[in-house]
Order: C-alpha cells, then sequence, then structure tokens
C-alpha cells in the first residue's frame, strides 16, 4: 500500500506516525474531514479542495474493488444515512486519525476512550488500528486488555504474524515469559503462520528477564532450525540471553557465528561481559567494535568506562576519555557519571569532583556515583554529606545510593557505620533490595562478623548471583574454606550458573584447604563454561595448583595464556618460591622482564622469598638492590623482613642483624621475627634473646614468638627457660594454635591431630604406624627429641613426638591408597624436625613420593631425600 503524505505527517501501512504534529482533541473523535469531494473517484487529478464533514457515527465501512487506470486501489464507499458519498481514503484516513491519537494517549483511561469510539465506529476488525492498540495498552502494562483484544480479533478474523509478535513481546516485557511460550507453541500448532525474526527475538527475551535457561535453549534450537541463527537481531536477543545466564561461551559461539554486526549486536556483547565481570574481555571487544568501523554512542562509552572504572585502569580509562571528547559525548551525563567512577576509582578523587561539577543539574545517578567515589577513596565523610543533602532535597535514593554508601572498599574501622546503614536499609525496605544486601554482606565479611553476614544472605528472598558471590568468597577470605565450598555446592544443586568470581572465589578455598581433586573439578567447569580466556580465573587455577602441590600443571596452565598480566607472573614465581624452586623463579622473573611488564612490590617479595628459602644469598641481594635503584621501587617492612630471613637462613645471623640495623625505617615485628626463626634453625640462643626482647616488647600478643623461643630454648636443652616461656603463656591466657593435618582420599579430607584416637580407622593406623617404625629403625632412623616441651626421660618424650599429626596423616594414606602412588598431605604448621626426618625415611622404605606442604613452603620427599635440602 502506498504511503500518504499529510502535511508533516508520514503514515506507513502499519499505522505508525512519525513527525506527528496533531493534538489530543476530543471533538475530532466525532467527526472526520473527507478533502476529497464525490468527483475525485472518476479524476486521475485529485485536486479538489473541497470538504464535507462527516459524523463518524453515521457511518458505514465497506470495500469494492475498483480499476482505476489499470491499477487495483481500495475504494471505501461510504453511505450516509440521508445520501452516499464515496472517498477513496476515508476509512484510511479514519483509521490514521485513530492511530495519531493511540499515540498521543498518556494514561490508561484515555486508550480506554479510545478502544470504546473505535468499537463504536467499526474499527474493531481492523488489523492495524487493533495491532496498534495492543501494543500501547501492553506499554502501560495492561496486559489482560491486551490479550482481551488479541483473542476477540483472532476469533473473527484470520490469525496475523504481527499481532502475534506484537503480543509475545508485550508479555516478554511484563515479565510473562511463560505466557509469552504459550503463545508462541500456539502459533506454532496453528501451522498457518511461520514465526520470524521479529518473534523469535521476543520469544528469547522472555526467558532472559525469566531465568528459564534450559527453555531458552530450546527456543534457540527452534531458531537454528528455522534458519534464523545468523540474523542480527534475533543474535542480540540470544546473546543477551546467554549473558544474563552467565554463559559466555554460549554468548561467544553465537556472536562469532553472526557475520553482519550491528551496533545494538556489539553493545549487548560489550555489555553482557561488563555485567559478568569480564572486564579485560570487554575492552577487547570494544576495540574490535572500533576497529571495525562499527558506529557507537554514548551508551557504549558509559559501559566501557564501567570496565575500566573496575580494573582501575587510569590509561585506558583517559584513553577512552579523549575519545569522548573527540566524538562530543563527554557532555552527556551518562559518560561524565561513568567519568567521575573511573578517575574516584583510580585514587584521583579531585578529577572526579571537577567532573560532578561540570553537570548543571545532577541527578540520582551521578550523585550515587559521586558519593561511591568518596567513599571508595576513605572520605566516608564527604559521602554521608552527599547522601544527607539528597534527603534534605526529598530525593529518593535508590539500593545504588546504598552500595554506594557502604564501605566495601575501605570497611576497617567502619563497623558502626556499616549498621547504622543496615538500620536504615530495613527501615526504608531497601534490606531487600539484593544489591544493597550483597554490599552489606560484602562488608560484614571483610570485617569477619561472618555471623551477620550469613544471616544477612540466608533472610534475603531473592538471591543474585552477586550474592552468592559475596558470600562464598567471604568464608574464603575468612579461612572458612569448607563452608565456602559447601555453599559453592549448594549453589550448584540449584542451577545458578558460576561466573569468573565464583570461580575464582572457590579456586581460593581449594587452594587454601590443598584439596586437588576439587580443584580439578573445578578446572572441568571452567573448561565447559568457557572462561579459559579469563586472566583472572586462570591466575588463581595457577594458584590452586601450586598450593595443592601440582606444580607442572600450575606452569602448563601458566603457559597456556597468552596475554599475561603482572598478577599472572607474581602467581607462577610465588608458586616456584614456595616449593623450593629458587633457580627457576629467577629465570620467569628475568622473563618476566624482558616481555615488557614492570614489576611490582608483590613481584619482588615473590623473587626475594623463593631466594630465601633455596639458599640463593647473592642473587637475592642482587634483586633487592635492583628493585631499589633500578626500578626505583620503595622498599616495604616485608621486602626487609625477607632480607634479614635470606640472611639468617645461610646461618649469616650476624649479618642479618647488622642489616636490621641499618635499615632506613624503623625495624618491626616482621624483622625481628624473621632473625628468632633463623636462630631456631641454627640454635643461637643469644640472638634469638635479643631478638624475642624486642619482639615481645612491640606484641605482646603473639603467641607464635613464644613457642618459638621455648623450642629454641628446648633444643638447646635448656629446659627451665623453656618452662618459663610456657609458664608466661599460659599466664597471659594465650593458647598455641594446636597442630594439625589433612590428607585427601577419594575426595574426602581427613584432619588429623597429634595423639588423634577419634578417626574411626584409628586402630589400623596405629598399627600401621608401628610397622612403619620398625622398618625405619632397622634402616637408621632416630627419633629426634629437641623439640619436646619439657625436660622428662628420653622414652617420654620420644612418645611426645611420635604421635604428631603428619605421622598419623601418612600413615592413613599408606592405608588407604595403592603402592607407589603418591601421598599428599597438608601442615597448619611450620613441620618438625623429627616429622621431618620421619617422612625422608618413609619415602625410601616405602618406595613412596610425599608431599608435604607446611606454613613455610612445600617438602617434596623422594628415596630418602627432601626438596628444600633440610633447608627450612
Amino acid at each position: 500500500m502506498q504511503r500518504e503524505k499529510k502535511g508533516s505527517t508520514l503514515i506507513n501501512y502499519r499505522g505508525d506516525i512519525y513527525n506527528n504534529n496533531m493534538h489530543w482533541d476530543r471533538r475530532k473523535l466525532l467527526t472526520l474531514r473527507a478533502p476529497f469531494s464525490t468527483n475525485d473517484i472518476n479524476n486521475n487529478s485529485r485536486q479538489s479542495n473541497a470538504s464535507v464533514i462527516l459524523p463518524l457515527s453515521d457511518i458505514e465501512f465497506s470495500t469494492n474493488d475498483v480499476n482505476n487506470n489499470s491499477r487495483q486501489s481500495k475504494i471505501y464507499i461510504c453511505r450516509q444515512r440521508h445520501s452516499t458519498v464515496y472517498s477513496e481514503t476515508i476509512a484510511q484516513r479514519d483509521r490514521n486519525f485513530f492511530i495519531s491519537l493511540i499515540n498521543q494517549a498518556t494514561t490508561l483511561s484515555q486508550l480506554n476512550q479510545l478502544h470504546a469510539n473505535l468499537i463504536r465506529n467499526g474499527l474493531s476488525n481492523d488489523l492495524i488500528t487493533i495491532t496498534k492498540l495492543t501494543h500501547k495498552f501492553s506499554d502501560f502494562k495492561s496486559i489482560s486488555k491486551a490479550k482481551n483484544l488479541f483473542t476477540t480479533f483472532n476469533n473473527t478474523n484470520p490469525p496475523d504474524l504481527f499481532l502475534y509478535n506484537v503480543l509475545i513481546r508485550g508479555l516478554s516485557r511484563n515479565g510473562l515469559g511463560v505466557e509469552a511460550l504459550s503463545l508462541y507453541l500456539d502459533l506454532l500448532k496453528g501451522n498457518k503462520l511461520k514465526p520470524d525474526n521479529f518473534t523469535f527475538a521476543f520469544v528469547v527475551s522472555s526467558f532472559s528477564s525469566s531465568g528459564c535457561e534450559k527453555v531458552g535453549i530450546l527456543i534457540h534450537g527452534h531458531v537454528i532450525v528455522s534458519g534464523f541463527g545468523s540474523d542480527v537481531f534475533v543474535g542480540s536477543a540470544l546473546v543477551d540471553m546467554y549473558m544474563r545466564f552467565s554463559r559466555i561461551g554460549h554468548a561467544y559461539k553465537v556472536f562469532d557465528g553472526i557475520p553482519e554486526r550491528d551496533s545494538v549486536l556489539w553493545n549487548t556483547m560489550v555489555s553482557g561481559l561488563v555485567r559478568n565481570c569480564c572486564f579485560e574481555e570487554s575492552l577487547r571487544v570494544f576495540g574490535d567494535m572500533v576497529g571495525r568501523g562499527t558506529g557507537f554512542d554514548s551508551t557504549t562509552l558509559a559501559v566501557v568506562l564501567t570496565a575500566v572504572a573496575e580494573l582501575q585502569d587510569l590509561r585506558n580509562g583517559m584513553l577512552i576519555h579523549c575519545l569522548a571528547v573527540k566524538m562530543g559525548y563527554d557532555v552527556h551525563e551518562y559518560v561524565l557519571t561513568g567519568l567521575i567512577s573511573l578517575y574516584s576509582k583510580c585514587g584521583d578523587v579531585l578529577t572526579a569532583k571537577l567532573l560532578f561539577g561540570m553537570i548543571k543539574e545532577p541527578d540520582l545517578i551521578s550523585c550515587n556515583a559521586m558519593i561511591a567515589g568518596f567513599c571508595f577513596n576513605d572520605e566516608n565523610e564527604s559521602s554521608v554529606r552527599l547522601f544527607r543533602e539528597l534527603l534534605v532535597h526529598g530525593e529518593k535514593v535508590n539500593s545504588s545510593t546504598i552500595v554506594g554508601l557502604i564501605p566495601v572498599s575501605c570497611p576497617f574501622g567502619h563497623l558502626n557505620l556499616t549498621c547504622s546503614i543496615h538500620g536504615f536499609c530495613v527501615k526504608t525496605g531497601m534490606v531487600l533490595n539484593p544489591s544493597a544486601s550483597t554490599a552489606l554482606t560484602t562488608v560484614y565479611s571483610r570485617l569477619n562478623e561472618m555471623e551477620l553476614a550469613r544471616r544477612l544472605f540466608d533472610e534475603s528472598t531473592k538471591k543474585s548471583l552477586a550474592s552468592w558471590n559475596a558470600m562464598i568468597s567471604g568464608y574464603a577470605q575468612n579461612g572458612l574454606t569448607e563452608m565456602a565450598i559447601s555453599l559453592f555446592r549448594e549453589m550448584q544443586k540449584l542451577d545458578i550458573n558460576p561466573n569468573p568470581i565464583t570461580i575464582t572465589s572457590i579456586l581460593s578455598a581449594c587452594a587454601q584447604l590443598g584439596t586437588l581433586s576439587m580443584g580439578k573439578w573445578v578446572h572441568d567447569l571452567i573448561k565447559k563454561e568457557k572462561f579459559e580466556s579469563n586472566i583472572y580465573v586462570l591466575t588463581a587455577l595457577v594458584d590452586m595448583y601450586a598450593k595443592c602441590g601440582n606444580i607442572e600443571e600450575a606452569r602448563q596452565v601458566f603457559d597456556s595464556i597468552t596475554e599475561k598480566n603482572v598478577v599472572t607472573w607474581n602467581a607462577m614465581i610465588s608458586a616456584y618460591g614456595l616449593h623450593g624452586c629458587g633457580q627457576e623463579a629467577l629465570v620467569l622473573f628475568d622473563q618476566m622482564l624482558h616481555s615488557g611488564v614492570s614489576p611490582t612490590g608483590v613481584t619482588y617479595l615473590c623473587v626475594l622469598y623463593a631466594c630465601s628459602h633455596a639458599g640463593l644469598v647473592e642473587e637475592g641481594r642482587k634483586i633487592f638492590h635492583s628493585m631499589i635503584h633500578d626500578h626505583d621501587t620503595e622498599p616495604l617492612p616485608e621486602h626487609y623482613a625477607c632480607m634479614v630471613d635470606l640472611l639468617g637462613r645461610a646461618g649469616k645471623l650476624e649479618k642479618a642483624l647488622e642489616f636490621i640495623y641499618e635499615m632506613p625505617i624503623e625495624p618491626g615485628p616482621a624483622e625481628w621475627g624473621a632473625l628468632l626463626g633463623a636462630c631456631m634453625v641454627h640454635k643461637n640462643t643469644d640472638l634469638a634473646r635479643l631478638a624475642s626482647d624486642k619482639l615481645f616488647a612491640m606484641d605482646r600478643g603473639s603467641v607464635g614468638y613464644y613457642v618459638l623461643l621455648s623450642n629454641i630454648y628446648s633444643a638447646d636443652r635448656n629446659y627451665f627457660q623453656a618452662a618459663s616461656v610456657r609458664k608466661v603463656l599460659k599466664n597471659k591466657n594465650l593458647a598455641k594454635t594446636p597442630g594439625c593435618t589433612l590428607i585427601e582420599v577419594n575426595g574426602y579430607q581427613h584432619v588429623f591431630t597429634s595423639s588423634d584416637q577419634s578417626h574411626p580407622q584409628a586402630a589400623a593406623i596405629y598399627a600401621k604406624l608401628e610397622e612403619l617404625m620398625e622398618k625405619m629403625r632397622e634402616a637408621g632412623f632416630h627419633t629426634e627429641t629437641s623439640t619436646a616441651l619439657h625436660d622428662v626421660e628420653e622414652e617420654e618424650k620420644e612418645l611426645m613426638v611420635k604421635v604428631h599429626s603428619e605421622k598419623l596423616a601418612i600413615a592413613y594414606g599408606l592405608l588407604t591408597s595403592e603402592p607407589r602412588t603418591e601421598i599428599r598431605i597438608i601442615k597448619n604448621l611450620r613441620v618438625c624436625v623429627d616429622c621431618h626426618n620421619f617422612t625422608k625415611f618413609v619415602s625410601k622404605v616405602t618406595d613412596r613420593n610425599v608431599v608435604v606442604r607446611d606454613t613455610n613452603r612445600f617438602h617434596h620427599f623422594k628415596d630418602g631425600e627432601c626438596s628444600c635440602g633440610d633447608y627450612w
């Protein structure tokens, strides 16, 4: 049908009106001006200016086909009560007039009036008008009216695909995914109509919001079978759906399968990656988008600025700022808000305030960004002041305001503020909002208030993925690893898909607990969820394998990462240090420098640690000198402590003491503690007394230093002094951390304590231990009793160290594993001299490799030797 131009109003065949300059006038509902005379039907020129006022209540509509110059036209014959007037366009203009009024309707009551007039004027069966009205009712969330219109029309007219699509879209946008699916299935049953790309896009969108992942995947199958798999409109909806389900790999498959991508699809991909915390990936995709010449707008830049802000990547953020200025988007409020977040999270709160001042009338979103910026930079008074100003001006704050106000980044010392915000949330009902409750859960976890965090989590009626992540991460950060893993398993049972944050948190828990089987299962999950390109996930995987004792697998994962950042290099260097591979750590550090990645303070800490535990004194000294003079990095107390440890472990105790006295900063517990530990290794009681005096003057509450000093005296057979130190411990009510050892067998963790009798197989374990002792004595083993705590008979001392927890764990491992298989155990304290010797002999007499992780490092025992070279 031809388009008709009326004044400045352009009307297409669906009745959609663009550049509409008409105004609401109730009188126009009752009359319709017909600009053509009766002569115009047989006149090709149609230039008459005559017009007839026709009351709509007096008009009936019918159609006849009239042949006009060999062109088929639909002529509307209008019969009035007293005279018949013919006009080719009168019904069309009647429809267009009503559609213009439908477009201008601003309330539901106006729509209801229009609906009544449509029925009165005989347009209740007009497809275009009914379609437009259905669309409008859906937009006003009056779904029942929209469904009634659809049903009434379908009962008396042939089905129309466009009308189906309009109602499916309406159901989808109103969160009625099941009804949208039902209507889609009804469309398929009829066999007269076939769904098009709009149908699939609307149906897919309905399941993005409803969370029905399995049905969404089935619809994707219909899309492929119907030949719309590469359609850009459907593809955008599918990418959005998979991103909402955190199925990033699936989203990439859809995205890569669309040859011609528009800006909507690119934006959907970028925003989906940001929503799933794949910030570096989102920047890469945005770079590809710009490189291919695809247009972007202020919304795209606002999303990308969120990514660089989360990464605290000031360099790329400033490049995007320049791009915004060049394109003229820097004055858009969304972009300005993104820039405020960027500079705030990069520590430049002054620039953030200047940008905030550029906004003439800041809205709630920009105020939220500034509140969050203040809070992030520990300017809590400023954030609370701005929050109060919003309340004073009657602004209705939202969950984003509360999230920005909560001191997530700097929680320490702000428990009272957090509790006050929590109380405000309870009072206003905002505690039910997932974002607000998640932020509160995060802060309580960081303040080690795990009971409050868990109570808040359990009381949340709508738990988002972020809520689960906050709780799992909180458990992992506070050393409650079994709780973290248990909660993750519960999450899996509920079919909640993890995202990279979930994976990194659970890998951290596996690393702490040393559960290699669980770590491998998570690795398989990473492959399944297509997270192998996420740098943070892979870095956490390197750390997990290293801390679970599998240094070879850690290196394989490290080598698979194509673009390594400084955190990845640090993780692998640290892994080598943990396993006593000092030379490998130095080689890797050199490769890092040649790759162009600049080392950080953490990098130097990892390298110095590796040198210390491998006895590489000169190499460590050179690294320390290079850190200060070549890379202009100011050493922290931890670096100085590492140097003291490096010199002390090598037996250079006087040099270590000299280094402490020559430090440009005041030596603290870290440096004196390192010296005390070296005194234990080399049995120097004089220096130990000096170091302990300094320590106790600074930190009287540290149990570890008292125990260490007591063991030094016991090793020197000065049992009187050892007993005195123990007495001080008792008088101060300071309890020593009980030693325990964990071993994993067939996916289950078994924990042993010293002289443990609680295990169901205790009798068999002790029998196995006695059998081992007999074989080892024959091989020349004798019990080391120098660290026994009291001056008692040698036989009693031998009994005291005989049943240390690591010995029981090793005996159980020998009982439950196949011959020649490796045994891995984890000790929560430093392994003692006797247990170290015991494990060396076990590896020799049983022909087994034994891997022991204690608080200092890994020990790999093989053929009666240890990888540490008795240097730990």
